[in-house]
C-alpha cells in the first residue's frame, strides 16, 4: 500500500501511519460522493487506537492474524471478495 511517500506492506503500518490516513480520508470524505470513505477513515482511527494499545512503535504485524484480517478488509487492503482481480 502507498502511505505518505512510499509503498509499504500492511504489516509495517504504525499507529502514526494509521492516524495520518484517517485524517486524510476524513478531510477528503466529509461530504458528497466521497462521504463513502467515512467508514474507512473510522477503521483507520480504530486501527491506530489498537496499535497504541499494543505498545509504542507497534506495527500491524504485531497484531494477531484475526485482527489483521479484520482490519485489512475494513481498510480495503483486501478488497471485497478477497481478490485484486
Amino acid at each position: 500500500m502507498y502511505l505518505g511517500d512510499s509503498y509499504r506492506e500492511f504489516g509495517e503500518v504504525t499507529a502514526v501511519d494509521a492516524r495520518t490516513q484517517a485524517a486524510e480520508l476524513a478531510a477528503a470524505g466529509s461530504w458528497g460522493p466521497l462521504a463513502r470513505v467515512a467508514g474507512v477513515a473510522q477503521a483507520w482511527r480504530e486501527l491506530a487506537i489498537e496499535l497504541e494499545r499494543v505498545g509504542e512503535g507497534s506495527t500491524v504485524a504485531a497484531l494477531d492474524e484475526a485482527t489483521r484480517t479484520r482490519y485489512a478488509r475494513r481498510l480495503w487492503v483486501e478488497p471485497p471478495g478477497g481478490s485484486l482481480l
